[in-house]
């Protein structure tokens, strides 16, 4: 039967499509945005501003931010590497869609993609930002034409499968809407990660971000310890990785709650993911909820390594907490 030999976990933030100097760049864009507070409550740049503590500033140095971004580039080095030598024959992507290709009319909690190849479309022009951004943003995509990558369609059938016998209520798709491709949490994976490297993927999409059908800490835990059994029932000898795209706080960086969620997967303190608290899982912080899918998927092997910055770029504290994990 199968096996499920490697869990990842990668921060995909758009500051590391960036240059460390560009990085206090994007309080332009901070300073400008909706913001929610460390306890999901509305709040303004300014009051965040007021409210950051005094810490945050030594984080915002120019020798402290290449440090951070540098210490990100090695981990992103490290993952590729492991992808390049962990002989996979599939690797299961749990990812977000931000309005990128599922919006109100039809939001699914839980979606797998089962079709043949999933497309990665340029989206240089078309994105919307200040110049100095349309670049960052644009490095998720392809360049130039269009893209088709390879989906392990046979698993992503057998999860569906599975998972519906297991009780879970899977949205499914076996083709993007025409002129789209891919959402960032997925392409990033494909195009700063997997570096050329031609393993299908199978997508899995989790609504982290937008209510009222956002998957519990509990349901998004569970749902990971049945992919790993789904995985473990399939036919044949494939080698099965999985990873989690996205995380961990943002936009507002909550080292706290960062704190915790790496203390429980070193732990394996699966009733501490399951528990976290939902007001603090919203916005950029939603995403935590990939990492708390791939602990389900990944309790029966050890974790590796894991290294955590918190990714400071503004006096408001925004920014990104950047994580990195591997588990085999």
């Amino acid at each position: 039967m199968a096996k499920l030999v490697l869990g990842i976990g990668t921060s995909h933030t758009p500051m590391l499509n960036a240059r460390a100097e560009d990085w206090p760049r994007f309080a332009e864009r901070d300073s400008a945005r909706p913001h929610l507070d460390k306890d999901g409550r509305d709040t303004t740049y300014q009051q965040l501003i007021a409210a950051a503590s005094p810490q945050v500033a030594r984080y915002l140095t120019p020798q402290q931010m290449a440090e951070s971004h540098g210490a990100a580039a090695r981990c992103m080095a490290d993952i590729t590497a492991l992808l390049q030598s962990s002989r996979l024959d599939a690797l299961i992507v749990v990812g977000d869609d931000q309005k990128e290709l599922y919006f109100e009319h039809n939001l699914p909690s839980v979606l797998i993609y089962y079709g043949e190849t999933i497309r990665n479309a340029p989206r240089g022009a078309s994105h919307q930002g200040n110049d100095w951004y349309r670049p960052i943003a644009a490095r998720y995509y392809e360049e130039g034409a269009p893209r088709d990558f390879p989906v392990n369609s046979r698993l992503a059938r057998h999860l569906i499968e599975q998972l519906i016998d297991g009780d879970f209520d899977i949205a499914t798709a076996n083709t993007l809407p025409d002129g789209m491709g891919e959402g960032h949490a997925f392409g990033f994976v494909h195009k700063r990660l997997m570096n050329g490297l031609a393993v299908p993927i199978v997508p899995v999409f989790l609504n982290t971000y937008y209510p009222p059908n956002q998957p519990t800490p509990r349901r998004c835990y569970r749902l990971g310890q049945a992919i790993r059994r789904a995985v473990e029932s399939f036919p044949g000898e494939a080698r099965v990785g999985i990873i989690a795209s996205g995380g961990l706080s943002h936009f507002t960086v909550d080292e706290d709650l960062d704190g915790a969620v790496v203390k429980a997967l070193r732990e394996k303190d699966a009733e501490t993911l399951q528990s976290l608290p939902r007001n603090k899982l919203n916005s950029g912080s939603s995403e935590i909820r990939n990492w708390i899918c791939v602990a389900g998927a990944v309790e029966a092997l050890d974790l590796d390594w894991v290294v955590y910055r918190p990714g400071y770029r503004s006096p408001a504290g925004t920014g990104t907490g950047l994580c990195f994990a591997a588990w085999r």
